[in-house]
């Protein structure tokens, strides 16, 4: 969902010009890029994108914001849509766009899975996000997460700056981080083996706390000890928890269990 006055939307804007460029920057815009902008709302950020490309497509869930940004920028090539992103069908844009966003926390999950499980994928992803969503996406072993898994999964995962809480108005709670995606030609794990390595997965990070061989006992409702076997014979200790491992080391347990 794009942004809006609503602050149940979550809307925060960002008006530091300073920032808006360090945004516009991670996305590495060429001129001819086509850029998805996930909602524009007061057009700070769309201001920083033209500057860098003739084309952006900006998708904008409020419809009063909608009706007013394409005014801002006569002249430009910018197509304003007004629309729930999660509804909006990315097969409509060329190969290798590019997607800039400031995404409100509640719906960042949706739309990362979005973008990355897309028939048409973007070539990189720059998404604007609160800093300990954006650290999750990022993450490696040892603070792995399920949604870090769904990011890196298909995409090479990197943070880039932070913007601190008082840069936006109304302040939000807590700072924020841009995280950026570039989008894997194939995923990690190929589209046959998912299914297994994700029951696996979502079975070790139900029970997050536990050691292996309890929590993969309970979520796929096995005896601990033909747990514990399995994963000594694939070489991943039964004492590691779920967010120790890495996707290579989920891809063998799959294989090994499912």
């Amino acid at each position: 969902m794009a942004l809006s006055n609503n602050t149940s939307l979550g809307q925060h804007w960002l008006r530091d010009r300073d920032m808006l460029a360090g945004i516009a920057d991670a996305a590495e815009i060429e001129p001819g890029d086509t850029i998805l902008e996930i909602g524009p709302g007061l057009g700070t950020l769309t201001s920083e994108l033209l500057r860098r490309t003739d084309t952006v497509i900006a998708v904008e869930y409020d419809e009063a914001l909608a009706r007013k940004l394409p005014g801002q920028f006569p002249g430009k090539q910018l197509k304003v849509v007004n629309d729930d992103i999660l509804q909006f069908d990315l097969t409509t844009l060329p190969a290798d766009y590019k997607v800039v966003a400031n995404v409100p926390y509640y719906i960042t999950s949706k739309i990362v899975e979005k973008l990355v499980t897309a028939t048409n994928k973007p070539s990189i992803a720059v998404l604007l996000v609160q800093k300990e969503v954006a650290e999750r996406i990022a993450a490696g072993p040892g603070d792995m997460s399920l949604l870090g898994l769904s990011a890196q999964l298909y995409a090479e995962t990197v943070l880039d700056i932070e913007v601190p809480r008082e840069f936006f108005t109304p302040p939000p709670r807590v700072d924020s981080q841009v995280v950026v995606l570039r989008l894997r030609s194939h995923p990690l794990v190929p589209e046959a083996e998912q299914k297994a390595f994700w029951r696996v997965a979502h079975a070790g990070f139900a029970n997050k706390r536990k050691k292996l061989r309890s929590s993969l006992a309970a979520g796929l409702a096995r005896e601990k000890s033909d747990i514990e076997s399995a994963l000594t014979r694939i070489d991943v200790d039964p004492d590691a928890r779920a967010q120790d491992l890495t996707i290579e080391q989920w891809r063998r347990i799959a294989k090994e269990l499912v």
